[in-house]
């Protein structure tokens, strides 16, 4: 793989994040990489932008998060194209979704620059309502109630079923999200390389289990007024009436791995 282009994540407000930022930017430039950072990493050489989503002006050919799974989550949100990335644990609190530590990086540039790694495809979620699309999830996309003191009647639309039932919402998960929020409820944990879709009711009435398809879309219908949240780091709403439609985003998220193997989550979540 060519470094002519790297771009630099560090975690939101971690000082140890943004130091082992300005390190391995160091190491890059050294290489002839050109680099972006982002605001307030600064470092000589180096291209500075003020926020994440200008990333997507720039033709990159690698990013690398330094940080724990929020940071992952949230490039990758603004990353809305298949640009690969290197996720570093630094400061994070699990780093599930983190290939090495600070610690393995020179080997791991050793080994992308030499070709020696895995490109880990994942399905996304984008959902849309009243014809605007909103960025896209890697885990889960969970439509709750705003009213919290009524039961809501969630109708949930997939292939030529329809599932109706009162509950406090529904999350529509992909494999990668089905180690998160969809697992903590009693959905079931998938192989990461599925091309399908888990819709998990949270607190039905009538104990409704979680439903794995393969479809590309699904379409939600609610009583009373949502929200709906992505990847539960960015909220938007819906009325009662508007459809809310979800479907497998046009392009994957892309994992740089040092070597291929399956269960990565699921692994280090202790299983």
């Amino acid at each position: 793989m060519k470094l002519k282009n790297v771009a630099i994540v560090s975690k939101f407000g971690s000082k140890i994040s943004e130091d082992a930022a300005k390190l391995i930017s160091k190491k890059l430039l050294a290489k002839k990489s050109k680099v972006t950072t982002i605001s307030p990493v600064k470092v000589a050489g180096a291209k500075q932008v003020e926020s994440l989503d200008e990333l997507r002006k720039i033709k990159l050919d690698l990013v690398i998060t330094l940080g724990g799974d929020g940071t992952t989550l949230r490039t990758f949100r603004n990353l809305q194209n298949e640009t690969p990335i290197l996720t570093i644990n630094v400061g994070g609190n699990r780093g599930i979704l983190s290939e090495i530590t600070l610690d393995d990086f020179d080997k791991a540039m050793e080994s992308i620059i030499k070709n020696k790694i895995w490109l880990d495809k994942r399905t996304r979620v984008a959902a849309s309502c009243n014809g605007e699309e909103f960025a896209p999830a890697l885990n889960e996309i969970y439509v709750n109630r705003k009213n919290l003191t009524k039961t809501a009647e969630f109708e949930i639309k997939f292939q030529n079923d329809t599932v109706k039932q009162k509950m406090d919402g529904v999350i529509i998960s992909t494999p990668s999200g089905s180690t998160g929020h969809s697992f903590s409820i009693g959905g079931p944990l998938l192989h990461e390389s599925l091309d399908v879709l888990i819709i998990t009711p949270v607190a039905p009435v009538h104990r409704l289990p979680s439903i794995v398809v393969p479809d590309q879309k699904v379409e939600i219908n609610c009583s009373h007024d949502c929200n709906i949240v992505m990847d539960a780091q960015m909220i938007r709403s819906a009325g009662v009436g508007e459809t809310i439609t979800i479907k497998k985003f046009r392009k994957q998220a892309v994992f740089v791995r040092l070597r291929k193997k399956g269960l990565r989550q699921m692994n280090k979540l202790g299983f």
